[in-house]
């Protein structure tokens, strides 16, 4: 009988770390039980290789179908194929063979999607245009003219600190006005010499993060019992980091690679190995080389299981990686391959797989012949597994070189760093300095931030839940210890299950980290997050925050946010926007403010503003001036 069709959508020849039947849906109406064993067996894709596909066809009596010379090769004694040949690939409707996937475009959550829109067009029409490249840092803010209409003060110190931190807080901005904005910078780019904070010495208190992948498989069952899950301590762990670490500008870049080399926190696996995964590929590398962290990334059996390289044989190929390979972790969908690239890379890239809980090479599963990959090409018939597999890790090194690939993370990084719709200068600058420097990323930032198009784009960037979220914590001043009295649950310390609260409230507002079940990541785009909904939520957990509800941390009490509280409410008003946003607000916006006390500017407050301080807070940590970063 014919194969079903396949379900409308991204054209895959399986799920990511899903079963064959379907992707599941993604978190939402409820959350997965935490101490669901699952099914650590590998997922077979949906599509079978052309191989098996061919080979039913001809018992079949079917013809008029043409097998590949790599189909031929199975039902003769040639030990070695050619998978550079003219003959069709088993594309589909959606990605025909030989047609480039940029006329195909099939993530509409992709940020291009988003900025094609009208209102994409207005957000265009504010940003900076071309721009410059100084010496340093402070050359570049110093001569630099902001000219854009924002709300956010034109102050170089503000926009670095909001940038290149999960929020400016008042200990950054001391650190940057004493050091200086290129020996910050420099510190920032040495995380590994920056101490480690309270909290993240508190990570201890995580049971799973210093376990190897085989620990967690062997102690699975002593950790359910204690209400332990690994894949979700992970994400607990970066939350904590990205609140109190003070290696912040190392932390953005983790975020930041963990939506380009994404890898989902919640697939069947992750339990084993995401963590080993954030540990080994994406924070050993940050700041270090692209195109080692990516192949790093391909012999990880996290990335193997997710998008089904395991599953992945010469007479049964899964093509799931090698297309991301492509499309999302190098050249991108706009470089130049086509469907012929990807079958050939599948072939390749065949034999790669998980033992005991490690990466293997299995040579029996890889194909042997001639490829020829947007330019790489290599003979690929040694039958040593050590220098098979050395030709697999040439062809990533090579795409993660391609010219189109330095040109896709530096459009990435600027749209990061510099606005929805980075000048095409800064993107040049950034794709130029990551040819020169082979990929290193130290490099790439140092020219960007030493870019006049950074300075000049104050304001242009909207924070996404995960990020308001975690900014509401970092100006708050909230404490990692447990509030006096508080006790738990006897399972899990308090910081411990503060943090699965912050997790679960991030899940509700849509976005945490590697939380995206598809490969793409998250948008990192304005227009993707715009949701009333989700800034109300926001906002209401800001008002929790101020109020000290969550007992597993300790909390400032909002009289307490401003040291010596002025005496009338437009003067404290004024403070604490200070206090919480690094600046003060328009007067139309501290009349709002007011309004909401129900006080005129000159009216006499004390330090509760006469019982409507966290009113007051609450509002200011609504405005426009929290929501950008």
């Amino acid at each position: 009988a014919p194969a079903a069709p396949a379900p409308a959508g991204y054209p895959q020849s399986g799920g990511y770390g899903q079963p064959s039947g379907g992707y599941g849906p993604p978190p939402g109406g409820g959350l997965p039980d935490l101490d669901d064993d699952g099914d650590e067996a590998p997922k077979r894709g949906r599509r079978r290789a052309l191989a098996t596909l061919g080979g039913a066809v001809v018992v079949a009596g079917g013809a008029a179908l043409a097998m590949s010379p790599q189909v031929r090769g199975l039902f003769s004694d040639a030990p070695t194929g050619d998978a550079t040949g003219t003959v069709t690939t088993d594309g589909n409707a959606a990605r025909p063979s030989g047609q480039q996937p940029s006329t195909v475009r099939t993530y509409t959550e992709q940020n291009e999607s988003y900025m094609g829109s009208r209102a994409g067009e207005a957000l265009k029409r504010n940003a900076p245009s071309g721009g410059r490249l100084y010496g340093s840092p402070a050359a570049a803010a110093e001569a630099t003219k902001v000219t854009v209409k924002t709300v956010l003060a034109k102050d170089p110190i503000r926009h670095l600190a909001t940038r290149t931190t999960f929020a400016a807080t008042p200990k950054v901005m001391a650190d940057i006005k004493r050091l200086g904005i290129d020996d910050w910078l420099r510190q920032q780019l040495e995380p590994e010499k920056i101490a480690p904070t309270k909290a993240e010495l508190k990570l201890a208190e995580l049971q799973s993060l210093k376990l190897s992948p085989t620990q967690l498989r062997d102690q699975r069952e002593q950790l359910n019992e204690k209400g332990v899950d690994p894949a979700r301590e992970t994400v607990d762990a970066t939350i904590a980091r990205q609140i109190w670490s003070d290696r912040q500008l190392f932390e953005v870049m983790v975020d930041f690679w963990n939506d380009f080399l994404h890898v989902a926190a919640d697939f069947d696996g992750g339990e084993n190995y995401r963590n080993a995964f954030d540990r080994d590929v994406i924070r050993k590398h940050a700041l270090g080389s692209y195109p080692e962290m990516l192949v790093a990334a391909n012999k990880h059996p996290a990335l193997l299981l997710y998008l089904n390289q395991v599953d992945s044989r010469k007479d049964a190929v899964n093509e799931n990686l090698a297309r991301e390979n492509l499309e999302l972790y190098s050249v991108g969908v706009d470089g130049g391959y086509t469907e012929k690239d990807v079958r050939q890379a599948a072939l390749l890239q065949t034999g790669r797989g998980v033992a005991d809980g490690k990466y293997k090479f299995f040579a029996e599963r890889h194909y042997l012949g001639k490829v020829k990959i947007l330019g790489f090409s290599h003979a690929n018939n040694s039958d040593d597994p050590v220098a098979a597999d050395k030709v697999i890790d040439s062809y990533i090194r090579y795409i993660a070189m391609h010219p189109s690939t330095a040109r896709y993370v530096a459009q990435n990084l600027a749209t990061r760093f510099v606005s929805d719709t980075p000048p095409k200068s800064v993107v040049d600058r950034l794709a130029k300095a990551y040819t020169t420097n082979k990929g290193q990323i130290r490099p790439v930032l140092a020219t960007l931030f030493s870019s006049s198009e950074f300075w000049a784009a104050i304001g242009q960037k909207v924070r996404r839940p995960m990020e308001y979220l975690v900014a509401t914590y970092r100006v708050l001043g909230v404490s990692p210890d447990a509030a006096p009295g508080f006790t738990g649950d006897n399972r899990r310390t308090p910081f411990a299950q503060g943090l699965r609260q912050i997790q679960d409230k991030m899940r509700e507002l849509g976005q945490y980290p590697m939380g995206k079940p598809t490969p793409d990541g998250y948008a990192d785009v304005y227009l993707a997050w715009t949701s009333a909904g989700t800034m109300i939520d926001g906002w209401n957990e800001a008002g929790d925050l101020i109020g000290g509800w969550r007992k597993q941390f300790t909390f400032v009490k909002p009289e307490k946010l401003v040291a010596k509280p002025p005496a009338t409410a437009g003067a404290y008003v004024d403070a604490l926007a200070q206090r919480l946003v690094q600046q003060k607000l328009s007067a139309k916006e501290k009349k709002l403010v007011l309004a909401v006390a129900g006080v005129a500017e000159s009216a006499k407050v004390d330090a509760t503003f006469n019982g409507a301080i966290a009113a007051v807070a609450r509002t200011i940590l609504a405005s426009p001036q929290h929501h950008l970063r």
